[in-house]
């Protein structure tokens, strides 16, 4: 019996860059729960296992790999085992990423620009070029589609001090996203950006430390709360599945409404 329900990806394998924690594991848990095959990547092997042990309660395939983005002969070698081993790849998550927050703008140095860039940038890059090229070679060979699902941020769409790179990084990569779903949709290959708000996540760090310092100016959203991961999982279902084939060059932000209140509105 034909599977009626709309959001299955049951019979489709996806990968998840910086797939072992955080917002990535948030993606692939979704993929996962949605019946996906998964490969998963992050460059500690202890992290990955970790996750594909959580993933494949699900009852799928998990593959972890060990990867940093930020070296393309590691993703092309990677994307090929992946392929390998699961068969195809139909999504990918383009989600690996680094940040840093200085004391300021005039504080960030040279070393700490490029090595943001290194992997929020250029690991986007080799990933997407590596993912086309093998979904481009499937509609050659008579089987076209693919969806590619970049993750960005609220800083892409509003200004947010400190980490100006960070911002520049994803900026450019909604533009290649878009300039993705333009050149290769005639191939059945979309290409959509996810911007999630402000999530809750297990990371520690400065980051968490903020987020904890300021989680009162949320009661100002129109869903009044920080995001969890468990929020971002509905989106990227929705964007590997089929049912979303005529979706493509499309931010999505995920915010409980930062973007759309007033600073200072209260309802």
């Amino acid at each position: 019996m034909a599977d009626d329900n709309l959001f299955s990806l049951s019979g489709k394998v996806a990968l998840v860059t910086g797939g072992n924690t955080g917002v990535g594991l948030g993606f692939a848990n979704g993929l996962a729960r949605a019946g996906a095959d998964l490969a998963i990547w992050g460059r500690r092997e202890e992290a990955n296992e970790e996750a594909a042990r959580k993933l494949c309660e699900h009852g799928g395939r998990v593959l972890p790999q060990v990867v940093d983005v930020a070296e393309k002969d590691q993703v092309e070698a990677s994307f090929t085992a992946a392929v390998a081993e699961l068969g195809r790849v139909d999504t990918v998550v383009v989600n690996a990423g680094v940040n840093s927050w200085p004391a300021s703008f005039l504080d960030l140095t040279d070393e700490e620009y490029h090595r943001l860039l290194a992997v929020n940038q250029h690991g986007a890059f080799h990933t997407l070029r590596a993912a086309v090229a093998h979904m481009v070679a499937r509609a050659e060979a008579g089987d076209p589609g693919g969806s590619l699902i970049t993750c960005g941020s609220a800083s892409v769409l509003s200004g947010v001090p400190r980490i100006e790179h960070y911002s520049a990084a994803k900026g450019a990569l909604l533009s290649m996203t878009k300039g993705l779903a333009v050149e290769y949709g005639r191939y059945g290959i979309r290409a959509n950006m996810v911007c999630p708000g402000r999530i809750r996540t297990e990371l520690g760090g400065p980051a968490a430390d903020a987020r904890r310092a300021d989680e009162g100016r949320y009661e100002v959203l129109p869903i009044p709360r920080a995001g969890t991961v468990a929020d971002l999982e509905g989106i990227v279902v929705y964007l590997a599945a089929d049912c979303s084939s005529y979706h493509t060059g499309n931010l999505i932000s995920i915010d409980g409404g930062l973007m759309a209140t007033l600073p200072g509105t209260r309802w």
